[in-house]
């Protein structure tokens, strides 16, 4: 686990797209915190802030921290909205983190050993089917990324999410709803170039 996140912020009063407009206009983000047994809040985080954060891809599979009102609530980032054109968050959705019910969080793939792969030095192509995996977890045991060694990987090899060695406490979740769901993460094809040297 990196440092904590946290985000500054502060309580929405008003709601509706017109409000938003505005709230955006003044260089905020508006944004929803919910889950838990609490009530939905709708709170203005400070834009310039929130694109900082998430230069760090971290961001999206860490437990953060929300500070308003004088007070702290642990969330994680659950849904965003970009602006199509501009690069501009129109609006953020974070929920409540309970240190005792499970998450179900996506985290991204960190591929190692790619270039010095037994394949790619035959001259094979590496193709990746999936950049991030869901995982169902308790907070403590959030994996910040999980690693994809293609180190051995050959020719005409393959990755596939039964493959991955997650951390423990940490289940991938289309492995749970069965053995058909067991997803191509990253293969080795062959070019002309490697089907000449074999």
């Amino acid at each position: 686990m990196v440092g904590s996140f946290e985000f500054d912020a502060e309580l929405r009063t008003k709601t509706g797209k017109g409000d938003a407009r505005r709230t955006r206009r003044e260089g905020k983000v508006p944004a929803i915190l919910y889950g838990g047994s609490a009530e939905p809040v709708q709170l203005n985080l400070n834009h310039n802030q929130v694109s900082k954060r998430l230069e760090n891809e971290a961001v999206y599979s860490h437990i953060l921290t929300l500070k308003f009102e004088g007070r702290e609530e642990k969330a994680i980032l659950k849904a965003m909205q970009r602006h199509p054109a501009r690069p501009i968050i129109m609006h953020m959705d974070f929920q409540r983190v309970d240190e005792k019910a499970k998450l179900r969080v996506h985290v991204p793939l960190h591929f190692t050993n790619q270039e010095t792969s037994v394949g790619v030095k035959k001259g094979g192509v590496v193709t990746h089917a999936l950049v991030e995996v869901e995982v169902d977890c308790l907070p403590q045991h959030l994996p910040e990324f999980i690693e994809v060694d293609l180190a051995n990987l050959d020719v005409g090899g393959s990755i596939h999410l039964s493959d991955l060695k997650v951390p423990a406490g940490v289940e991938i979740h289309a492995l749970m709803q069965g053995a058909d769901h067991d997803l191509l993460v990253a293969a080795i094809h062959a070019t002309r170039t490697s089907d000449a040297a074999e």
